[in-house]
């Protein structure tokens, strides 16, 4: 008798289905939004109908499960929240990289690709250096060096000149020297963004500043002279 009461339950269940089915313009929208709803009505019944009839489930077991599977459907809710948040950060930072076409920025490395043009950068020292000399090895391993002189802790312009220095046009290997014990600096290099180029995989903006080539967004240290 037990169970041919809660038969009638099982008859509403196509009734919901058919309700979500009917929603205009993304029944799959409705379905994923009722679809653990609907599991739980579903697996409700099946206990019901195949409880013991001597021992029948008690009824805040129910309101504990109908618990679980709210708290697994905020969850999801959360996910799909937060992969469009970070599709509207992408998005952003993609509006937002290309305004930099035609602007200088730096940006922290150790090669160059010198031209006829001066090259301008910045070496970050953490400590007073009783000298500084920027080096520059070409790809055969030739070295040239421009002393600075002794200089206090902080930013240190530089200007590579290559017509005064008699480099050729070409890749080269950038370092500093400083004084004995002391830490190497980071040199950051200055250049003008000529392209911005969006992965079609996705991933960080790239961007292509001139004499030092495509480098990820994120790796500018700053923006503007």
């Amino acid at each position: 008798m037990t169970i041919a009461q809660f038969s009638a339950l099982s008859t509403d269940v196509p009734a919901i289905e058919s309700s979500t089915s009917t929603v205009a313009g993304n029944p799959n929208s409705a379905n994923d939004a009722n679809g653990l709803k609907n599991e739980f009505i579903n697996l409700m019944v099946a206990q019901i109908q195949n409880q013991d009839p001597l021992n029948p489930l008690d009824g805040t077991e129910y309101v504990g499960q109908l618990a679980q599977f709210s708290q697994v459907e905020s969850t999801e809710n959360m996910a799909k929240l937060m992969q469009n948040s970070m599709v509207l950060l992408d998005n952003m930072q993609v509006l937002s990289t290309a305004g930099l076409v035609g602007k200088t920025v730096y940006v922290e490395g150790n090669e160059v690709e010198l031209t006829n043009a001066k090259q301008q950068g910045r070496i970050e020292l953490e400590h007073a250096s009783s000298t500084v000399s920027v080096v520059l090895t070409d790809q055969l391993g030739n070295k040239k060096i421009m002393p600075l002189g002794p200089k206090n802790k902080g930013e240190v312009e530089f200007t590579i000149d290559p017509n005064a220095l008699g480099l050729a046009k070409g890749q080269y290997q950038i370092s500093v020297e400083v004084a004995k014990d002391l830490p190497q600096p980071s040199v950051l290099l200055a250049g003008e963004v000529s392209q911005v180029r969006v992965p079609s995989n996705g991933g960080a903006a790239l961007v292509n500043v001139e004499g030092i080539g495509r480098v990820p967004f994120y790796q500018i240290s700053q923006f503007g002279e």
